[in-house]
């Protein structure tokens, strides 16, 4: 193997493990084999997707450093795990992941141009276009993922699932992978997240939400990404870190409420209104 395929296959990896922002490889691999784990399928179309993405990347010329870094492969493999989660792996589905993956590479290489933190937006839009065609243009049956009830379980794997549904896995053992691919690349990300996946199970109680959901962490995920991203050692990350996941989920629970996909837009959302804050409060937050 020489140095250039090596470093295509840590893109790949890394690619993955910028789901969670991560740029580690291992993270990435991890990632994958929980995927795999609790589907063999969704975790081809991660594959097939992230490759999709990267290989777009490279014939476009993107920037080399930031392909290598993998910032053109998380949408996009999340793109093909929401494709196979939500509908039957039919051959028009598999198509939809290459062009998915493809488009979200080009929007996502947008976003980074203008210098716009897009996080997993590419993702949501290219979702969301693609649920409506396949559910209202050329209809597509759901996949049996959609109609699966999962065990009822306690808070004990709350946090465990919220890590989970961060890729569509609703076992609280690929929830446990994905933890510790976080923690063995950055602990203080993994520990906030675990935090986080708590309270915001706390706070849908407050709001009287559906138990079992909130047991599967489906409104955990969001928050988790949430704490990921602005989980620092610093008091003041604490402070972003609790105002975006107390954000996040009341804008999940709006959505809901509206009878929207959720996807990770509340954690987007919550990001970009996070963001927006910490560049209006007083510099002393800095230090």
């Amino acid at each position: 193997m020489n140095a250039k395929t090596f470093g295509s296959g840590r893109a790949v990896f890394r690619g993955i493990g910028q789901i969670m922002l991560q740029p580690n490889g291992w993270t990435g691999a991890l990632f994958l084999a929980g995927i795999a784990y609790g589907s063999y399928l969704a975790g081809i179309a991660a594959l097939l997707a992230v490759l999709t993405g990267t290989l777009t990347a490279k014939l476009l010329n993107y920037d080399q450093a930031e392909t290598e870094q993998g910032l053109y492969g998380f949408s996009a493999a999340l793109v093909g795990v929401a494709l196979t989660f939500y509908f039957k792996p039919v051959p028009v589905i598999w198509l939809a992941i290459i062009a998915g993956a493809a488009i979200a590479t080009v929007i996502q290489h947008a976003l980074i141009q203008k210098k716009l933190p897009g996080f997993t937006f590419p993702f949501i839009l290219v979702s969301w276009s693609m649920l409506y065609l396949f559910h209202h243009v050329y209809v597509v049956p759901d996949s049996l993922a959609m109609t699966t009830v999962f065990p009822d379980s306690d808070e004990l794997t709350t946090p465990a699932r919220g890590f989970g549904e961060v890729i569509f896995q609703g076992s609280e053992i690929a929830g446990i992978i994905f933890f510790l691919a976080v923690f063995i690349s950055r602990p203080v990300a993994a520990l906030y997240g675990a935090v986080a996946a708590l309270l915001s199970a706390f706070i849908s109680i407050r709001f009287g939400e559906p138990a079992q959901d909130i047991h599967m962490g489906l409104f955990s995920f969001n928050a988790v990404l949430c704490a990921i991203t602005f989980a620092e050692e610093r008091p003041a990350g604490g402070f972003f870190v609790l105002f975006a996941v107390i954000l996040s989920v009341l804008i999940e629970i709006m959505m809901l409420k509206m009878n929207y996909a959720v996807l990770t837009f509340p954690f987007v959302a919550a990001s970009w209104i996070t963001l927006t804050l910490q560049k209006l409060l007083p510099t002393k937050w800095e230090k």
